[in-house]
């Protein structure tokens, strides 16, 4: 198949979105099947475009097999992304991609299918137009409902414009030849806006449960840091944003201070790390320390030197976003601590596998007594990580997952219509 994918995040992006897109991307191509990417220059969690493309405009580069076209994008400055920066961002982006599309469109020659990835939710605009124009088949890809979640969070009032950007996303919801999201939940949404259930696809984020393994407790990562073996070593590693409500993290290091057993670590960047460094220090929690984004090949070690990790998200977004840092989690065979309503995608996985525990969101209470609970009883956090370890074999294989994305793309483009596009591009 000839397969182009539309994402504002992308590869070489360590974490989220960018991460999962690009692993998609990658994966495609290394089957033999011809894949182009639309993509933006990397900049997820740091806030700042990445050495190596500060400075430069639209150009072309080959990752893993990929042809991938950057296009140039503003970026709001770390510590203040507010929703306004953030539409600037993304609607700067779908303009400067016009760069890329406007051959695609004027041009004979066609795509098999088009994957708009969401967010930022306006990624599927010049996908369905294409397929308007072309009659190709697009998958909308949602790895979060971004309109809900910054309504929800306070970052964007229901006025005129969350009127409109709602009603954007239900007609794109119900105008894609397919709509995939990761988790039952969300697919729930989906039919919800519009969507049919014929076409909507459940595409789980994966682990790449042969690189990430558990690891034994006192590896290299730990022991570099000093961390001792009767210390309990609290985790939170992925992306530090508003949608998080991190500043719980802080509350809870607070209120387990006295206990010398217990130290909390923060792994990774995003707009609210200063935030919570600048709060960390104004306390002088000394059972709390800060870590950049780890290369990815220390990633097994960085997640099996914990002893328990945290996922921690605002109620309002609970049931919009699955929490990517999850999949990695399991894999490593590491029990984690979850702020999670039942119901959600986040909930039934801890709670069905007992894999870890899932409390009540945005009560410290709560956090407390279940980070205290599991720090006490080194036993029970064994047995949740072979259970963790045993739920992401079995459920997030990246091959099986994507290979079942394959097999739903090549129906939805037949080879009778990739041989009709062949013939219509040579002639």
């Amino acid at each position: 198949m000839r397969l182009l994918i539309v994402s504002l995040n992308f590869s070489p992006e360590l974490t989220a979105t960018g991460k999962y897109t690009g692993e998609m991307a990658g994966w495609f191509a290394a089957r033999g099947h011809e894949v182009d990417a639309i993509a933006g220059m990397p900049h997820y969690p740091e806030w700042v475009i990445a050495r190596g493309y500060r400075g430069r405009a639209w150009h072309e580069e080959r990752l893993g097999g990929v042809r991938v076209l950057r296009a140039p994008h503003f970026v709001p400055r770390p510590g203040r992304v507010s929703a306004f920066g953030r539409i600037l961002m993304e609607c700067s982006f779908t303009l400067a991609s016009l760069r890329w599309w406007l051959p695609i469109l004027l041009q004979r020659r066609r795509y098999d299918a088009v994957i708009a990835v969401c967010p930022p939710m306006q990624d599927a605009l010049l996908p369905w137009f294409y397929g308007l124009l072309r009659r190709v088949p697009w998958v909308y890809h949602i790895q979060d409902f971004q309109v809900d979640a910054a309504v929800r969070l306070g970052m964007l009032r229901i006025g005129r414009l969350g009127r409109l950007l709602f009603a954007l996303e239900n007609f794109f919801v119900a105008k894609a030849s397919r709509t995939s999201t990761i988790t039952p939940p969300m697919r729930d949404r989906v039919l919800k806006k519009g969507g049919a259930a014929h076409r909507s696809w459940l595409v789980p984020n994966w682990a790449d449960i042969a690189s990430v393994r558990p690891t034994v407790r006192d590896n290299a990562f730990r022991r570099e840091r000093g961390w001792t073996d009767d210390q309990v070593i609290v985790m939170y590693a992925g992306a530090m944003g508003a949608k998080q409500g991190l500043e719980i993290v802080v509350d809870l290091a607070v209120r387990v201070r006295e206990r010398d057993d217990i130290h909390f670590v923060m792994v990774g960047a995003g707009a609210e790390r200063l935030r919570l460094e600048g709060a960390a220090r104004d306390l002088q929690l000394r059972n709390m320390t800060f870590l950049p984004v780890q290369p990815l090949e220390r990633l097994s070690e960085m997640l099996g030197a914990a002893d328990i990790h945290l996922i921690v998200q605002r109620a309002e977004a609970a049931d919009l976003v699955m929490p990517s840092k999850l999949t990695n989690i399991l894999a490593a065979g590491r029990p984690c601590v979850a702020t999670a309503e039942p119901g959600t995608g986040l909930h039934e996985v801890l709670s069905a596998h007992r894999c870890g525990l899932a409390v009540t969101p945005e009560s410290v209470d709560a956090l407390v007594a279940a980070v205290v609970s599991l720090s006490d009883d080194a036993a029970s956090r064994h047995r949740m990580g072979i259970r963790a370890r045993r739920y992401a074999e079995e459920n997030l294989d990246r091959d099986a997952i994507l290979e079942r994305m394959e097999r739903d793309l090549e129906e939805l483009c037949p080879p009778k219509s990739r041989e009709s596009a062949d013939a219509s591009a040579s002639s």
